[in-house]
């Protein structure tokens, strides 16, 4: 596999149960930065590093997930030797769940050389469940002025690349990617995932409620945790011990159902 999709952590890392990370539209590994250390010695931080950013940033972004997800799930097939759950935000939200479905396939249905061990859980932030129409008008395809607009207000715009035009030219294919791949997405009904999932939510995050978070149990035939923290659509920001210790209990208490380990 090319290491970039994951990253040095995903080889170098010790901890008993990995937690693989997806990031919101335009993020990356950098989101994901400070978790390492705090998430240590119980879980092994692997943030997902998609095309088009980063260390990848000359490789074509991915606009559909029926071209990334089997792309992904075949990437990751080396690093799934331990037990690992799964972390979305907003966009990543919905690739997490995208992934989790493809690795919780029925055998004689997936399009998998062999079975794969299964997450422990789910661990859904900021996107609406799956199953939801989208409650506002696609922003992927307005014109370059309008979308850079209407990303910031949406606060997924990091200052320091609106200021520098060269770098938000860097940075515009990727994210209009991403937007494009989150907005053209859409839900094919299947069977339930068989393992736990959470929704954390912020409750003031102008994307989605918390009756919109609380539908994706409706994604799961196991444990389901709503969990609501002060704070809009980048609630970790302001309260980041709070929501990572919410993460490393749902992991701690997923491990601990099936005999792994991931100390809460």
């Amino acid at each position: 596999m090319p290491p970039a999709w994951l990253g040095a952590a995903a080889t170098t890392g010790r901890a008993p149960v990995r937690l693989l990370c997806f990031a919101h539209a335009g993020g990356g590994a950098a989101f994901f930065h400070a978790w390492r250390q705090a998430l240590l010695p119980d879980i092994d931080v692997c943030p997902v590093i998609l095309p088009g950013r980063e260390a990848r940033l000359r490789e074509r972004p991915h606009t559909r997930t029926a071209d990334l997800i089997p792309a992904l799930v075949a990437a990751l097939e080396p690093f799934l030797d331990r037990p690992y759950a799964l972390f979305g935000h907003s966009m990543g939200a919905m690739l997490a769940y995208e992934t989790a479905r493809a690795l919780d396939a029925d055998p004689l249905q997936s399009s998998l050389r062999s079975p794969l061990r299964p997450p422990l859980c789910l661990i859904a932030s900021g996107r609406r469940a799956p199953q939801l129409p989208a409650r506002r008008q696609p922003l992927h395809a307005l014109p370059e002025p309008e979308f850079l607009n209407a990303v910031t207000q949406l606060g997924g715009m990091p200052e320091e690349v609106l200021v520098q035009p060269d770098v938000y030219r860097l940075f515009l294919p990727a994210l209009r990617a991403d937007f494009e791949l989150n907005e053209t997405y859409e839900h094919t009904p299947g069977p339930p995932l068989r393992f736990p999932v959470s929704a954390l939510v912020g409750d003031t995050d102008p994307e989605v409620d918390v009756e919109e978070m609380a539908a994706w149990r409706h994604t799961t035939s196991g444990a389901f945790t709503l969990r609501v923290f002060r704070g809009g659509h980048f609630y970790h920001r302001g309260r980041p011990a709070e929501v990572l210790a919410a993460i490393r209990s749902d992991v701690a208490k997923a491990a601990a159902a099936i005999g792994a380990s991931a100390q809460s």
